[in-house]
């Protein structure tokens, strides 16, 4: 298994995964066009990879555009479903949090939602739970709480 930044391999076949990521989570292209647009520089993605297919993905996002808070970075982790379980996503936040720390980020936070597959990874991982956001979200036409996460790198 090999983890790697996104724009430095196979950047058609990224692209297609990505997108059919996004795709099913929003329908909107030019969200997903500014998505990647900001995910360059400090706000990396990485890609696990596995005999050419690839694993899962973590990026590191903006968590606010206020300067006081450029060294925290917001986080988000997807692992294929054929490959969760098989340590994909501890090797992608140990290899985001090691790019975190080279690009000045010194924590990262996260919203996991509250079906407890995310949250174990991550407290296995060293997050730690600051609370609940009630109402955070809505998914199929219902509100979604979520757990707020942070771990200080």
């Amino acid at each position: 298994m090999s983890v790697f930044v996104q724009y430095k391999k196979n950047l058609v076949k990224l692209s297609r995964f990505f997108l059919n990521f996004l795709l099913s989570l929003v329908k909107d292209m030019n969200y997903i066009e500014t998505w990647f647009q900001e995910h360059q520089g400090r706000y990396s993605i990485l890609v696990a990879e596995s005999k050419e297919e690839i694993a899962g993905w973590a990026s590191l996002n903006p968590y606010s555009h206020r300067c006081v808070y450029k060294g925290v970075a917001d986080l988000s982790v997807y692992v294929d479903r054929s490959f969760r379980g098989k340590g994909v996503g501890s090797l992608l936040l140990k290899a985001l949090e090691k790019t975190a720390k080279e690009n000045e980020f010194y924590k990262i936070v996260l919203d996991v939602s509250l079906n407890g597959l995310g949250q174990s990874l991550y407290k296995k991982m060293g997050y730690r739970q600051v609370g609940i956001f009630k109402n955070q979200g809505i998914l199929d036409g219902q509100y979604v709480d979520v757990m707020a996460m942070e771990k200080l790198l």
